[in-house]
């Protein structure tokens, strides 16, 4: 295969093969380790810091609350969003990359038709619930991209409201199946969508070029629903990086006027790096190499459920993304985070935030201080003594569903 290569201007002209190129990079490989820090735990100030923030969270048990509740719903509606034309897959092949391209394009295919293939698999296999019917659509975007969606609909119970679930980083939307039933016996139809490059939607695994395309999604889903579904209050639910999504798309004020309450658990609204040089640089790294895979980006054995059974099932799962953090999705992270932590003030729409305080991947102090500057006049905060990350796979999770119904079965 012919050696592709730059010419560097000069008095003598120098020939650098990609190769070489490449290996420069991997060079850099440090510099792209900034991309773990937002699961590498929480940053760690003085010593009196650690004691001031320790004991303002202390305070909060897992059974305490702080509430404000001046309540005035927003009436909103939800709906079953129509089915989306099927996109064939494209087989990438031509253009001046070759066979390499094709090969690449090839593999992509692959990757989204097995995820896409196996989501449809589960919803209808779940179909024989007696109480609770599934559904799927995919949901065309103006990049060309179908996004899954997916519903489940309370057969013997009453609809009263409806809420969208946005799952977390290298997840998807179908592990929420227990949450969505739970909300469905209480009277609550669930609609949850895959974002970019999760689960049965397109994309590489577990790659995002922004995040704003999972925000602009999002606000499209939420759309779609609201409209085919009239005079039904309408809610929010996000998870780690997908409470970061939901809340930049409630930033919209065509949104939030739509939206009755949100629940958050686990928010990705505070990840910092250990030295913020690595802010100036990050944005080269995943301009350069946006698909490289930091091997080092996640703690070994970090857990995010205290339940063995939960965690095996998370990492046996073929929709869950188990590789390394890829540059340009580490640094989206970075932005979205940094970018809600400068507008914390503008959240308007009433929420409740839940956190463990032994959560090692997003920081629950950084919660509190989202819970504090929010503008909302009904806000709630609960910080779960000793919890970890994936709250809703805890061994306690029926209690916070439960919490989480109550919530919202005030607002309705």
């Amino acid at each position: 295969m012919a050696t592709e290569a730059f010419i560097l201007k000069g008095s003598s002209a120098l020939l650098i093969s990609l190769r070489a190129v490449k290996s420069l990079f991997m060079l850099i490989n440090a510099v792209v380790m900034l991309l773990l820090f937002p699961f590498r735990g929480r940053k760690r100030g003085s010593p009196a810091e650690r004691n001031s923030k320790e004991d303002k969270m202390t305070m909060m048990k897992y059974d305490d609350c702080y509430h404000h509740h001046h309540h005035h719903p927003r009436k909103g509606a939800v709906v079953r969003v129509p089915a989306a034309k099927m996109v064939p897959w494209r087989s990438g092949c031509g253009g001046s990359s070759g066979a390499a391209a094709a090969m690449k394009a090839a593999l992509k295919a692959v990757d989204e038709g097995a995820r896409r293939e196996l989501a449809i698999k589960r919803v209808m296999e779940d179909n024989d619930d007696k109480n609770c019917v599934r559904d799927y659509w995919l949901l065309g975007t103006k990049r060309g991209d179908s996004i899954f969606t997916q519903s489940w609909t309370p057969v013997s119970v009453q609809i009263r409201g409806l809420v969208i679930l946005m799952h977390g980083l290298n997840e998807h939307s179908g592990r929420y199946g227990h949450f969505a039933k739970q909300l469905n016996a209480s009277g609550y139809k669930v609609y949850a969508m895959d974002w970019v490059g999760h689960g049965g939607s397109d994309g590489l695994h577990a790659y995002v070029h922004s995040l704003d395309y999972a925000v602009s999604d999002l606000k499209i889903f939420i759309e779609k629903v609201v409209t085919e579904n009239p005079g039904l209050p309408c809610f929010c639910y996000g998870h780690s990086t997908g409470a970061a999504i939901t809340l930049k798309a409630l930033l919209d004020p065509k949104v939030e006027a739509c939206i009755t309450g949100a629940v958050f658990t686990a928010p990705a609204v505070g990840v910092e790096p250990s030295n913020p040089l690595l802010l100036v640089i990050a944005p080269l790294v995943s301009f350069l190499l946006p698909r490289y895979q930091c091997r080092a980006a996640y703690k070994k054995g970090m857990p995010v459920t205290r339940d063995p059974e939960a965690l095996l099932a998370k990492y046996s799962d073929p929709l869950v993304c188990t590789g390394p953090l890829r540059a340009r999705t580490g640094y989206e992270i970075v932005r979205i985070t940094s970018y809600l932590q400068q507008n914390l003030r503008r959240i308007r729409v009433p929420f409740i935030v839940l956190h463990g305080t032994a959560d090692s991947v997003t920081d629950p102090g950084a919660s509190l201080r989202f819970y504090e500057e929010a503008s909302s006049s009904d806000k709630t905060i609960k910080l779960y003594e000793g919890f970890v990350h994936d709250l809703l796979f805890e061994p306690e999770r029926d209690e916070i569903i439960e919490c989480i119904i109550q919530w919202l079965n005030r607002r309705v």
